[in-house]
């Protein structure tokens, strides 16, 4: 099966799935999240697929939200009600691959930014390369991190491993993301995909409904308040986008300077 962006091979009850947009960075376009979306549904009702590789390309699994995208940048210009419905395609995506039965695995090359971290926290199981990196830069642009992502990475980090990774935004390398808990598996380079498959067909082999009811179990008891918690995402998000410090870290960030944040 192919879509424009994405590619399902599948193995036996192992199911792979390939996100390469063709341009190095695999950005998260609105066409690209809608279209992730919909293969992560197209599993919901597969009985015979166990386990799910996710992975992206050689360079990239993605590099975060398209900043080109026309219809991610159009966004501004609607009212508030339209801006609000327009900032849950990014929360769907990552809900509709959590909400999985099948276990999910991610394999990470090279960097895997904004966005790209918010999928892989949805998923189950994360194995990345060993000069892989990990970064959160929304809150140096001066905005909340979102998407439902705080309380999964609570959950895998810890409070306060998670607060230094998603408020400083600094990078966050595989052997030092396996050490806090973001990761379970470090591979050599080229290798996160082979190592993530292995791991596949490991839990292929198990009795697929024991599999289902323990990972649904696992996740009520990490997961139960998260939704509670989070509701609130995308009116952070939406507020944090009308600060004049928003304004001014994207025009820092563009003119290569410092920026000078003030609070307003």
């Amino acid at each position: 099966m192919m879509g424009e962006f994405t590619r399902i091979e599948r193995e036996g009850r192992v199911a792979l799935v390939r996100f390469d947009r063709g341009d190095g960075l695999n950005a998260l376009s609105a066409a690209a999240m809608r279209e992730l979306t919909e293969v992560a549904r197209s599993f919901e009702d597969d009985l015979e697929t166990i386990a799910i590789v996710i992975t992206g390309t050689a360079r990239a699994f993605s590099a975060g939200a398209d900043l080109t995208d026309p219809e991610l940048a159009s966004r501004k210009e609607k009212g508030l009600l339209a801006r609000r419905h327009a900032l849950r395609i990014g929360p769907e995506m990552c809900a509709a691959w959590e909400r999985l039965e099948q276990v999910t695995i991610m394999a990470v090359e090279g960097f895997c930014i904004g966005g790209g971290v918010a999928l892989a926290a949805a998923c189950d199981i994360r194995v990345a390369g060993r000069s892989a990196f990990f970064r959160l830069p929304e809150v140096p642009l001066g905005m909340n991190m979102s998407w439902h992502s705080n309380p999964r990475l609570v959950n895998l980090m810890g409070p306060a491993r998670a607060k230094l990774f998603t408020i400083l935004g600094e990078k966050l390398p595989a052997p030092q993301a396996l050490e806090w808990g973001l990761i379970e598996e470090v591979a050599e380079d080229g290798g996160a995909l082979d190592a993530a498959m292995a791991l596949a067909r490991r839990f292929a082999a198990l009795p697929p409904v024991a599999v289902r009811m323990s990972k649904q179990s696992i996740d009520m008891a990490a997961k139960a308040l998260n939704q509670a918690v989070t509701y609130m995402d995308r009116d952070q998000f939406a507020l944090a986008a009308t600060s004049k410090d928003q304004q001014e870290a994207i025009s820092a960030f563009l003119e290569k300077r410092k920026p000078n944040f003030t609070g307003e």
